[in-house]
């Protein structure tokens, strides 16, 4: 009775041919499989996480020029945490001119652009720009809050792709539809980048009030799919759309657009308006206090209604009266006064 074999052992027939095999006989070249009697094994080889390529190779250059705050800065930090697809470079000189971004953006083998441009040391405008072709956008920033900040409790994975939500009505007006394709080429995370992660736990939204573009971004909760905000937070004042990359033919002119400039401008005439109505009250209160006053003509109808008193008879005094002693001691004038009784009651007696 033939004895059981392991599986995949071999035969001591063939491993016996395996090893009288010559050594000179014309052997396979190096790398080739060997030949091998046994049945061949399968293996389960799991897929890789991303199986596709990353085809949207959209890059985003993100600086600044000189002159920045410490909060710009902070601003420009966080937006290069959120988006793994974009690059840093050294601050742009303030003498350069804005086409020479066009450049820097050739050279880091960027095709998209966010520039910080400071003016006055307080005034921040920020660039979004197609390079090189356009279109380009310049908006003014306000109200900037960074992820620093204590308010901004959330918290998301870092390189993680974001949703854009956007308004309504940037389906409604051209301007915001072109604002709406520039924010989607340059926010959105392509897919299958190396630096991204294969998740979606944070909300990128643009709402517009009050002629402005607000952005905001939130954490996904994943057990009640509720938002909390992230940061950072700020909002986007739309000056002018550009056909080109940083100039060119003007697309679009925000009508409700205000300078900075010009704002303070208002608030300094305004205080002065103040100051020159103050100056005005006071000068009519003291040219009333110096005129002469008008002497107003008697009424001869004030005494109609008025009843004549009645006359009360004269009365003469032919007795000088006393004259009283003038004490300031009070004790002094109580003596006085006894002295006096006394007399009275023995003249009395």
């Amino acid at each position: 009775m033939a004895a059981k074999r392991k599986r995949g052992a071999l035969t001591p027939g063939k491993a016996k041919r395996a090893r009288s095999a010559p050594s000179g006989s014309a052997a396979s070249p190096e790398g080739a499989p060997q030949e091998c009697s046994s049945p061949p094994q399968e293996y389960s080889i799991p897929p890789p996480v991303s199986q596709g390529k990353w085809k949207n190779k959209e890059r985003v250059l993100i600086f600044s020029s000189r002159g920045i705050n410490f909060r710009t800065r902070h601003l420009m930090q966080d937006l290069r945490t959120l988006m793994p697809h974009s690059k840093a470079d050294t601050k742009m000189d303030r003498k350069d001119q804005l086409f020479v971004i066009n450049e820097v953006c050739e050279m880091k083998n960027c095709n998209k652009c966010i520039f910080f441009e400071a003016k006055k040391k307080q005034d921040l405008y920020m660039w979004f720009s197609n390079t090189p072709q356009g279109p380009s956008a310049k908006f003014l920033v306000q109200n900037v809050h960074t992820l620093a900040e204590l308010k901004m409790t959330g918290n998301c994975l870092r390189g993680s792709r974001p949703l854009l939500s956007f308004d309504p009505i940037f389906d409604k007006e051209p301007h915001y539809a072109v604002l709406k394709e520039l924010f989607i080429q340059i926010f959105s995370t392509p897919q299958y980048h190396p630096k991204s992660q294969p998740f979606v736990d944070h909300v990128f939204t643009f709402s517009v009030t009050d002629e402005r573009i607000w952005f905001r971004n939130y954490q996904i909760i994943e057990e009640d799919a509720s938002l909390v905000e992230i940061g950072p937070r700020f909002v986007l004042n739309l000056i002018k759309i550009f056909q080109g990359s940083f100039g060119g033919p003007t697309l679009y002119e925000n009508p409700h657009y205000q300078s900075p400039n010009m704002h303070r401008r208002l608030i300094r005439l305004s205080v002065a308006a103040k100051f020159r109505e103050k100056q005005q009250v006071k000068e009519v209160q003291m040219i009333k206090k110096k005129g002469s006053k008008v002497l107003v003509q008697e009424d001869p109808t004030e005494v109609v209604f008025e009843t004549p008193a009645e006359e009360k008879p004269v009365e003469i005094q032919l007795v000088k009266p006393e004259s009283k002693p003038i004490v300031k001691d009070k004790k002094k004038l109580r003596k006085i006064q006894r002295k006096k009784q006394k007399k009275l009651f023995r003249t009395e007696g």
